[in-house]
């Protein structure tokens, strides 16, 4: 392809991304293009989604400029204002790749090339833009997130702004982490040990992994180290009954599987029945047996009063505003603006009350999401041991050693028992972890062990 036609390529992105109420999701609607043009071979491809996903992690910046200019936030300017202010073309370059031959964009219009000498003696940063805006945080997360990070604000959003690193899992059931090492090694592509995660790798630059012998013979699985301690954290060990309460595509179910030793069952339920289905073929290729998938019509299907009190470990990693992994998904800090956050807190919460109903006495709920906001975590929790007297927090420094074997955290990360990574501190995504105990059988209050649901909330199973 012609540059220009890489061009062309992101403003239809762009358009398929702004074409509904709501913005899609950047990733599903570059794959679906793609998916549509086989004929794009992989150099064109890499650079079609570096230039997506350029603009994305500075939309505030771009979007500060041209509203500077007076000009929407349409396809086309976002190409024009990122090829000026980034590539920093100068104004014949840029005309000469909107010239409209063969697959090249269309000539600029008059009010394209009004913003065009506007911007093209200009540098992307400007002395007059925000803190907010030079750090490419969205208005709807800033106070929640200075609130989390407090002195740590700029330098995690700058953080969360650059590209993630590419890590990997070992599965347990068919390698150790040399074993996968050697593979990665004779595949031609260098890996070390994660830093903290006894079962990581990470690699040194972004290789294609999809042609690996190691990927395709399941001793690894990509997984951000992140999610990696999450899973170590459940502490799930062989022979136990594991639930993964919001399973997805099963990244945790797998890791999970490998540390029980194929011993032991574990269940896999989400709402998203197609999204859980993408764990056949991993399950399959990970030679995990002891995985269960079980769609859920809701937080509160019926399954969940069925198998009340039968577990010794339930996962919940909640769905959430996702603001710890915006350097994998930077345009879902945009698309965000007519999310309710009160109602997706009141989502998380009724997902967690749910779930606890799962835990057997003296069992273990652990709680995560991808974000870094107290809304979506210290407040859930708090009001849910408020409510439920029969659970009480763990601290993550007594179940360090035990669930995932190496040094801790440095100070900072593990606060008032919580756990949160971010990728300023630990190279990870962000997330918020906690670890809830259940009280044994014998130490529960005669009112503890009656049946957990009024009638008004029966009714809803």
């Amino acid at each position: 392809m012609t540059p220009g036609a890489r061009i062309t390529a992101a403003i239809e992105i762009f358009e398929a991304i702004q074409a509904g109420d709501t913005p899609a999701p950047a990733d599903a609607a570059l794959g679906a293009y793609l998916k549509q043009r086989r004929y794009i071979g992989s150099k064109d491809r890499t650079a079609i989604q570096a230039l997506v996903y350029g603009i994305f992690r500075r939309r505030a910046r771009l979007g500060w400029w041209l509203e500077h200019a007076k000009a929407k936030a349409l396809p086309r300017n976002l190409l024009i204002a990122y090829l000026l202010l980034v590539e920093k073309l100068t104004g014949p370059e840029l005309r000469s790749l909107f010239d409209g031959r063969h697959y090249d964009p269309y000539p600029l219009e008059d009010g394209e090339v009004v913003l065009a000498d506007r911007l093209v003696t200009h540098t992307l940063e400007h002395p007059h833009m925000s803190e907010a805006v030079l750090l490419e945080c969205p208005y709807w997360a800033e106070a929640g997130l200075r609130a989390a990070l407090g002195e740590r604000f700029a330098e995690e959003l700058r953080a969360l702004n650059d590209e993630a690193t590419t890590d990997l899992r070992v599965n347990l059931l068919l390698a150790t982490q040399e074993d996968a090492i050697a593979a990665m090694k004779r595949d031609g592509i260098f890996s070390k040990p994660a830093l903290y995660s006894p079962i990581g790798l990470r690699l040194g630059g972004r290789p294609a992994l999809g042609g690996t012998e190691a990927l395709k013979s399941g001793l690894i699985e990509i997984q951000d180290e992140g999610s990696q301690l999450l899973a170590l954290l459940v502490g799930a060990q062989p022979g136990m009954q594991v639930v993964d309460f919001c399973a997805g595509a099963g990244g945790k179910t797998l890791a999970m599987a490998a540390l029980m030793q194929n011993k032991g069952r574990i269940v896999a339920c989400d709402v998203n029945a197609k999204r859980l289905e993408r764990l056949t073929v991993r399950q399959r290729r990970a030679q995990a047996h002891n995985i269960e998938r079980r769609p859920l019509a809701s937080e509160r299907d019926p399954w969940v009063k069925r198998h009340k009190g039968k577990f010794d470990r339930v996962l919940v990693d909640a769905p959430c505003t996702g603001t710890g992994t915006w350097r994998r998904n930077p345009d879902a800090k945009w698309g965000r603006g007519g999310i309710d956050l009160a109602e997706l807190t009141a989502l998380q919460s009724s997902i967690l009350d749910s779930a606890s109903r799962l835990v057997k006495p003296g069992g273990r709920l652990v709680y995560a999401t991808c974000s870094l906001l107290a809304a979506e975590n210290e407040d859930r929790i708090a009001a849910f041991l408020a409510d439920h007297a029969d659970f009480r927090q763990l601290s993550i420094f007594d179940i360090w050693p035990e669930a995932v074997g190496t040094e801790a955290p440095p100070e900072g990360s593990i606060v008032e028992g919580y756990l949160r990574l971010t990728p300023g501190l630990h190279g990870t995504d962000g997330f918020t972890a906690a670890v809830l105990e259940r009280a044994p059988a014998a130490e529960a209050k005669p009112e503890e062990t009656v049946a957990e649901q009024p009638e008004a909330e029966k009714s809803k199973d």
